[in-house]
């Protein structure tokens, strides 16, 4: 496996493969890998003919009392993990080669980005496109792989993929969970092992909504009012947003009707987690 420093080597190597006539798959991190993005390894290296692995800390989708700083990094046990998993390439550049003195350019995604998540992060969503627009400029690739859990992010990236033309297939891969429900993320290493209990709550509470949508429940409000009743009887969680919302415009439903997404935040101790469920009916 390659370890790739700077941005001007990294495009010659993608040039060199496209010559060559190889698809390229990639797949952004900010590192501290599990099995959620070996799971996105996986899934480009059956599509593609070379793997490309990003790891990059981007300081421009934190807030200022935000974790970046302390965001957990281990390179070692990353590029053990991507070298095992046959990734042809890790691309691991330095803050500077990314945002070079004198840096000014940010891209939007307008009337998605301020939903959701981006109402308690303003600006993250900010960041979270100029990374990724960045990244597929350097990589070049035919696939970029990304986690479902992350659908509120998935879904901007892709409508900015779409409204800018670019040569991309964004690709959604499932969430992966623990044994116990816990979608896997690179935050659950900040919990203790009491918080780390409290956190089954997200996934207890979004399987208690999908079977009772299955009985018949289609008000939303009295869904979103269920799943809060449960993630409220675990003292450690502290609510963001609960809510059931059209999966292409993220605008509130009052009926479960169609496709709809059911995407949740919550606090448990200092540490902000995500989770969503898909509904089709």
């Amino acid at each position: 496996m390659m370890v790739i420093r700077t941005v001007s080597v990294m495009k010659a190597l993608a040039r060199e493969w496209r010559r060559e006539g190889k698809r390229i798959g990639f797949v952004p991190t900010m590192g501290y890998l599990h099995e959620g993005h070996l799971s996105l390894v996986r899934e480009s290296k059956e599509r593609a003919g070379v793997t490309v692995v990003s790891i990059f800390v981007n300081p421009t989708q934190f807030g200022p009392n935000e974790d970046f700083k302390k965001y957990p990094r281990d390179l070692e046990k990353d590029s053990a993990y991507l070298k095992d998993a046959g990734v042809d390439a890790l691309f691991y550049p330095d803050t500077s080669e990314i945002y070079p003195p004198g840096y000014r350019t940010s891209v939007e995604v307008a009337g998605l980005q301020d939903r959701l998540c981006g109402k308690a992060r303003p600006g993250h969503f900010r960041g979270v496109v100029t990374i990724v627009l960045k990244l597929f400029d350097i990589v070049g690739p035919d696939y970029a792989f990304f986690g479902a859990k992350d659908a509120q992010q998935v879904l901007i990236i892709r409508r900015m993929a779409a409204d800018l033309n670019l040569d991309v297939e964004v690709v959604t891969c499932p969430i992966v969970r623990e044994p116990d429900g816990l979608a896997l993320s690179s935050r659950n290493a900040y919990l203790d092992p009491g918080e780390r209990k409290a956190a089954r709550v997200l996934s207890t509470s979004l399987r208690w909504a999908e079977k009772a949508v299955g009985a018949g429940e289609r008000d939303a409000p009295r869904l979103i009012a269920g799943i809060r009743t449960i993630l409220e009887a675990e003292p450690l969680v502290r609510i963001d947003y609960v809510e059931a919302v059209d999966p292409e415009t993220l605008e509130p439903v009052a009926e479960i009707r169609g496709d709809v997404l059911v995407p949740l935040a919550v606090y448990i101790g200092s540490t902000r987690l995500i989770d969503n469920l898909r509904l089709s009916v």
